[in-house]
């Protein structure tokens, strides 16, 4: 895989696990709230040429002490060889969360196939009839809306959430995300901050206040089983 970053130490991004982090290159979105942006380009990595085999490494003498691995981007989807790597995490006993746009259906198919993941954390970036305008890519919203349905019918623990960035989301689009995961298990509604981003022409996003994020909140709750605010 081209790997952009590795972690070996999170207690906040599998839930209620202890784990490391797997930063893949590469992401097919543009979204210009990215947290990650050096992350964005393939040929740019911030991990010094990282490689598969020194990850295994460190994984298989953390047994005992680790619980699982997140794979993260970027979009993992876009790594060729995510299954193998997925394999060779599991091989080792640790439970997988994967991290994912939902723009790859097919792809994420395989991997369920595969059994190689525990947890799924799909981002859903907007309502589906604003996806371009948010993500600045050519979208067809279509394969967002099999990888919504592909998880929910997975019979794995995941959530959805979304970035609560201003002016880029709205309220109204709430209604219309409830609709796409009504009867989800979990969503949750991700705070924005603006440490960095993407596109410095849109340094004056700005965070919700904890008032309409918790008007947010309520208007999930009408939809889904359990929402929270991070």
């Amino acid at each position: 895989m081209i790997i952009g970053g590795f972690q070996g130490f999170s207690l906040i991004d599998y839930p209620d696990k202890i784990c490391a982090i797997v930063f893949t290159q590469g992401c097919n979105f543009r979204c210009p709230y990215c947290h990650n942006p050096e992350l964005i380009d393939t040929k740019r990595s911030r991990s010094d040429g990282l490689k598969d085999e020194e990850i295994l490494s460190f994984l298989e003498r953390r047994r005992g002490k680790l619980e699982a691995v997140t794979i993260t981007g970027g979009e993992p989807l876009l790594q060729a060889d995510l299954e193998d790597f997925l394999l060779k995490v599991k091989g080792l006993g640790y439970l997988v969360k994967l991290d994912t746009n939902g723009s790859f259906p097919q792809r994420l198919e395989k991997v369920l196939e595969s059994k190689t993941v525990d947890y799924i954390a799909m981002d859903i970036k907007t309502s589906l009839d604003k996806y371009e305008s948010v993500v600045r890519k050519k979208v067809e919203t279509g394969q967002i809306l099999k990888s919504i349905r592909l998880i929910m019918g997975s019979g794995l623990d995941y959530e959805f959430r979304t970035t609560v960035a201003k002016p880029l989301i709205e309220k109204e689009d709430f209604t219309k995300i409830g609709q796409l995961v009504k009867g989800c298990r979990l969503y949750v509604l991700q705070r924005f901050v603006s440490s960095k981003v993407l596109d410095d022409e849109h340094l004056d996003i700005q965070s919700y206040s904890d008032e309409e994020i918790a008007c947010f909140k309520q208007m999930m709750e009408e939809f889904v089983q359990r929402c929270t605010v991070r």
